[in-house]
């Protein structure tokens, strides 16, 4: 129903920034929200970020508070990640993912994801 494409990624050294694009296609609607996970080697998909459907809605995990910012451009059909002060324990794959209506609840659509290496 919905197809999601991340871009932005790569080797950035810490304390620098990086922004992240996902681009959605196919039968999208106002209505979804949004959100971004990441994943490092050897550990579990954890949830980073989300925007609800009209931008008013936002949360975001405690380790990346003050740091990222996500929003989005409804007439453009993507959202973004502002990634900054980066650390080398953000160094993950991040992936994109929506859902039709609330913020809260599972997440039906997944992007393939966008490696992003902080170096130090």
């Amino acid at each position: 129903q919905v197809q999601l494409v991340e871009s932005g990624g790569g080797l950035v050294q810490a304390g620098g920034s990086l922004r992240l694009s996902c681009a959605a296609s196919g039968r999208t609607s106002s209505s979804y929200a949004m959100g971004w996970f990441r994943q490092a080697s050897g550990k579990e998909r954890e949830f980073v970020a989300a925007i609800s459907d009209s931008g008013v809605n936002i949360y975001y995990a405690n380790s990346v508070k003050g740091r990222f910012t996500i929003s989005r451009d409804n007439a453009k059909n993507t959202v973004y990640l502002q990634m900054n002060s980066l650390k080398a324990e953000d160094t993950a794959i991040y992936y994109c993912a929506a859902r039709y209506g609330a913020i809260l609840g599972r997440y039906d659509y997944w992007g393939q994801g966008t490696q992003v290496t902080v170096s130090s």
